[in-house]
């Protein structure tokens, strides 16, 4: 009890911090979105300060002291109300966020899970058969991919088997002709355009998990539990999975507990890449638009969903490794 009291005042500490910071890096940042619009406007003469305001008062900028923001940016987190997003006024924040966070729950999401599974599995065959060719060809194709970035693996792919062979969608998340709903049409075309995407984002991290437990995996391989429940001749496979598998999943967990965390945040440049409308292509629209409410909106959901994730992964690991509790 008194850990898991530990670990949640931690929680909302970092979670004030965070907050804090998310108010703080926008207004910090060269210029302001009212500087974009006047700029266009002076092509046409000199803006009068009644304009600029009447500008600032239409993207709703904020005013007043940095305390009094900081105070009504506070009530807008409790009311779930981040305004007007600046880069596709009118639209409000809480729309836009709704509408690409879906996209990116399932597409990023699924992918984590998929290739943390498949990795980790993959990891404890390789050590289990270390030195012969199932422990080779994970290990070398792992580290082989790895290197590869995973912006240009994208757009390798995109060019090979969307611009060349047509056999995937170069763009988007859905064809112009399909109707988004809960349709069976409207499900196969949203499958086929998140494909190549999906792939991309699969191969690219599946290296790591590879890679990441096959080297805890032998290191526990050495450890005297296991090698004396193989001398009581219990069955490999429960000495893998049971006895080494166990404890060599541990510093995978953290790993899969941020990238679980940062499933919201979505893979930026290769939803840039493929034109997906995710959360990290939203992201980027904010950035450059210098759309301050989107920002900050995106900015706390990742926060918070990598806090959750990371409080999820402390429970998990006190529940596994006893040891952590004291």
């Amino acid at each position: 009890m008194r850990y898991m009291l530990q670990r949640l005042g931690w929680f909302v500490l970092t979670l004030w911090a965070a907050i804090t910071i998310n108010f703080l890096l926008p207004r910090m940042m060269p210029g302001s979105p009212a500087d974009a619009a006047i700029a266009k406007l002076s092509q046409n003469g000199p803006v009068t300060d009644e304009t600029r305001r009447a500008v600032e008062a239409q993207l709703g900028v904020p005013d007043g002291n940095i305390l009094q923001q900081y105070v009504d940016y506070l009530g807008q987190i409790f009311s779930l109300d981040f305004g007007v997003s600046y880069a596709f006024y009118p639209e409000p924040v809480s729309g836009l966020v709704a509408a690409a966070l879906p996209y990116t729950l399932i597409l990023v999401g699924l992918v984590t899970i998929a290739s943390f599974i498949v990795g980790t599995l993959l990891g404890v065959l390789a050590a289990w058969k270390r030195g012969t060719w199932l422990d080779a060809l994970p290990a070398v194709g792992g580290s082989f991919i790895n290197t590869f970035p995973y912006f240009w693996t994208a757009l390798l792919l995109l060019f090979v088997l969307g611009y060349v062979l047509h056999l995937f969608p170069t763009f988007g998340a859905y064809s112009a002709t399909t109707v988004p709903g809960f349709s069976l049409e409207f499900l196969k075309d949203a499958i086929y355009h998140a494909a190549l995407p999906a792939f991309t984002m699969f191969i690219t991290s599946l290296g790591g998990w590879i890679i990441g437990m096959r080297n805890a995996m032998i290191t526990t391989l050495g450890e005297d539990h296991v090698t004396f429940a193989e001398a009581n001749g219990i069955p490999g496979r429960t000495v893998a999975l049971r006895y080494a598998a166990r404890n060599a999943i541990l510093p995978n967990l953290t790993g899969f507990g941020m990238a679980l965390g940062g499933v919201v945040g979505g893979s930026i440049l290769v939803e840039q890449v493929f034109g997906y409308p995710g959360i990290g292509f939203l992201l980027f629209n904010a950035v450059t638009g210098q759309d301050y409410p989107l920002m900050q909106a995106i900015f706390l959901m990742i926060t918070i969903s990598v806090l959750i994730a990371n409080l999820l992964v402390d429970i998990l690991y006190g529940i596994l490794d006893p040891r952590t509790r004291r």
